[in-house]
């Protein structure tokens, strides 16, 4: 190797090295700063599992159900979101989930009621079936260990009892046994004896199974009254067997099915030693008023003093006090499930709006740019207007939640003029300073919101994301806080072109290495923000911001982007990625990203890798509307970057002359788009996110390049020569 050369790659690997260092202390050290998880304390008394399918907190009321709403005001309560394998939770996948601490499910179950036990040889009971559905279990993304829970209690030398079909199948260790099965409560003559006790009351589910179904086997109707008498008879069976337990048991009840085809988050409330009233939150969540079903595994063994199994992936639940009446409780937990129905009914046609907009937004701007009538200023205008417009969408369904629309008698209409109103307000703000003179000034306002907005609702708790268009819902149950991956998408986007675009100055001035300086600033501060367990908890956005920002860095740096220095950044986004999960998984309940590395130790983490990554190839064709969004936007993008001197890209053209920063910054976006889809597990999601941001904001740049070329006298470009025909 020339002596030069081999100069050139020892200085890369000192600057790889300096940016490692700088990456670790960005991203790490909060790590060790994030308080862990208290956990609920050993008491002596038993848990009783109280499971009621369908229940939800309409059902709730003072008149009705006497005692689960005593209940509600005594104890900590919560939503419970029971998402399992499959969009319905049925009530045996509910029972199962409850025995694995993992989803689960029985294939091809079709929302039976649960099968009754069978006697065992000497003592107990069986479950039905019990081989068939672990066997399948194991074959599932998730692969749940169905019956952990009852195992680790019999280890524990504790015995397990079952009360109700249902209940048995919760109950069960891993060979669908059962210590005491006794089919109503009042059969049990002491409730002492085995510290894991699970009850099934099925009066809600079972009114919907004996309305059946119709002919094209959809759910009948169950009449409001009819469910009114069916959760009164629940709370009249509850009130009999809360009078029956000791002072010193600990009662969790959870709503843990969906009695028709469509999701709700339905009720959980925990009574007894260590929970106070209040709310529920969990780990999990990090939510007040929000856990999920496989924290309630993990609850009953952290309330016997037990250790988790490796296959339960819950957090136990924890009371956050409250001076709360049930009647406040009750209404903030049914508002959660009002937002997250109209989110759901709401969601497909907003992508496919937002799918059509696009299309319009590439037809109208292929046709303003050809215009060279007396009115082509005005033409201009309106595209950028509307370019900017549609930039500004994004960032505008999280403002919105920004105001309690969930609230309103019309959440739907509500939802739909507060996402109006914060994309008007956003737009109206790019264009109202100074900064719309410039080409990328009502962009960068544009950005910078976008940036600021989702940044710090990740470090305060991400309260924008839950029940918006772009982010998540408890009914998904695919993630409650930091991060999702249309979050990361946009947030990545954003933080790419604000560098680039407040560099600019700086570039322009000759200061290249204050601008390079002034990109990984911001590359590594929106890399903490992304990756840091407490905030954004992203694991695969590290890698691609950090290559992003390299990218952008040596572009405006005035430095070659070579392949040893990419593999070099690659290397720091792997090593700070590693560095935040082992970290956390020295926490008492890690995130995601810790168990990722307890995984990775075990010698797990191939199969969640290979989960992964089909799930991000099957995307493309299981994702439409962003398959499409994607594909007509790298359309657009290839007829602009691919060809900068015919005279439909010119507009492009200008843009790259009028400011040093754009080019790069369009090649580092790209950068972050790809290594982000082949990141995550979303896959067609995270480019069709992307351009949903970057492509009307190139748009509205280029735009404003021809209205500058206008304002000084220059003509507009003229189209190529037609090309001469061929003869023979």
């Amino acid at each position: 190797m020339p002596l030069t050369r081999w100069r050139m790659h020892r200085r890369d690997a000192a600057a790889a090295g300096r940016i490692l260092l700088l990456a670790l202390l960005a991203a790490l050290i909060p790590v060790v700063a994030l308080p862990a998880s208290a956990q609920a304390a050993v008491r002596p008394g038993p848990v009783v599992v109280v499971g009621v399918p369908g229940l939800e907190w309409s059902d709730l009321s003072p008149g009705d159900t006497p005692a689960l709403w005593k209940m509600v005001g005594k104890g900590a309560a919560a939503s419970l979101s029971i998402r399992t394998t499959t969009t319905r939770t049925c009530p045996i996948d509910g029972w199962l989930t409850l025995s694995a601490g993992q989803r689960a499910r029985l294939e091809h179950g079709a929302c039976a009621l649960p099968p009754t036990p069978r006697a065992a040889p000497g003592g107990g009971a069986v479950v039905p079936g019990w081989a068939a559905i672990a066997e399948d279990n194991t074959t599932t993304n998730y692969q749940a260990q169905v019956g952990a829970l009852g195992a680790r209690v019999q280890e524990s030398g504790g015995c397990t009892r079952a009360v109700g079909p249902g209940a048995a199948l919760g109950a069960a260790d891993t060979e669908g046994r059962i210590d005491d099965y006794v089919p109503v409560p009042e059969d049990v003559e002491d409730w002492s004896r085995c510290p894991f006790t699970v009850v099934e009351i099925d009066d809600v589910y079972r009114v919907f199974v004996e309305a059946g179904v119709d002919e094209d086997g959809e759910q009948v109707e169950v009449p409001a009254a009819d469910r009114a008498d069916a959760a009164a008879a629940a709370d009249t069976r509850v009130a009999a067997l809360l009078g029956r337990l000791p002072a010193d048991a600990t009662v969790l009840l959870a709503g843990l099915a969906d009695t028709t085809g469509d999701p709700h988050l339905h009720v959980a409330v925990a009574q007894g030693p260590g929970f106070s009233s209040g709310y529920l939150t969990s780990s999990s969540t990090r939510r007040r008023g929000l856990v999920t079903l496989t924290d309630l595994s993990t609850t009953v063994l952290s309330v016997l003093g037990l250790s988790q199994p490796s296959g339960m992936v819950g957090a136990t639940w924890r009371t956050v006090p409250s001076p709360d009446t049930a009647a406040q409780k009750t209404d903030v937990l049914h508002d959660e499930d009002v937002a997250a129905q109209a989110i759901r009914s709401l969601s497909g046609a907003f992508f496919i709006v937002l799918l059509a907009a696009q299309l319009l937004l590439y037809g109208f701007a292929a046709l303003s740019l050809r215009r060279r009538a007396f009115d082509r200023r005005r033409v201009l205008g309106l595209t950028r207007i509307v370019a900017l417009g549609g930039a500004a969408a994004p960032v505008g369904t999280y403002l919105a939640n920004l105001i309690p629309w969930w609230r309103s008698d019309h959440p739907v209409v509500s939802l739909t003029v507060c996402v109006a109103a914060a994309t008007a307000l956003v737009t109206a703000a790019a264009l109202a300073g100074p900064w719309r003179r410039s080409l990328t000034g009502s962009g960068l306002v544009i950005a910078m919101i976008t940036v600021a907005v989702l940044g710090i609702d990740a470090m305060t708790g991400s309260h924008l994301q839950l029940n918006a268009f772009m982010g998540y819902t408890a009914l998904v149950a695919g993630r409650f806080y930091g991060f999702g991956n249309m979050a990361f998408s946009l947030f990545a986007t954003a933080a790419i072109l604000t560098a680039a675009w407040l560099a600019e100055p700086l570039v322009r001035a000759g200061r290249r290495r204050a601008a390079a300086a002034l990109v990984v600033a911001i590359g590594l501060g929106a890399m903490t923000v992304d990756g840091f367990p407490g905030w954004g908890a992203d694991f695969g956005g590290v890698v691609a911001i950090l290559l992003g920002t390299a990218v952008l860095a040596l572009q405006v740096g005035g430095q070659r982007v070579s392949a040893v220095r990419i593999a070099l950044a690659g290397a720091v986004g792997a090593g700070v990625v590693l560095g935040m999960a082992f970290l956390d998984s020295l926490r008492a309940e890690p995130t995601h990203l810790g168990k990722f590395w307890e995984q990775l130790a075990a010698g797990e983490a191939l199969g969640v890798v290979t989960r992964k990554a089909g799930a991000m190839l099957r995307s493309f064709g299981g994702y439409l509307p962003f398959t499409l969004m994607a594909i007509s936007a790298l359309l657009f993008l290839f007829l602009v970057l691919a060809r900068p001197l015919a005279w439909r890209a010119s507009a492009l053209a200008r843009a790259y002359d009028y400011s040093p920063t754009f080019a790069p910054s369009l090649v580092a976006v790209l950068t972050v788009t790809l290594v982000g889809m082949l990141m995550n597990d979303s896959g067609v999601v995270i480019p069709a996110l992307v351009f949903t941001l970057a492509v009307p904001l190139v748009l509205a740049a280029c735009v404003r390049a021809l209205e500058l070329d206008a304002e000084r006298g220059m003509s507009p470009p003229e189209p190529p020569a037609p090309r001469p025909a061929r003869t023979a």
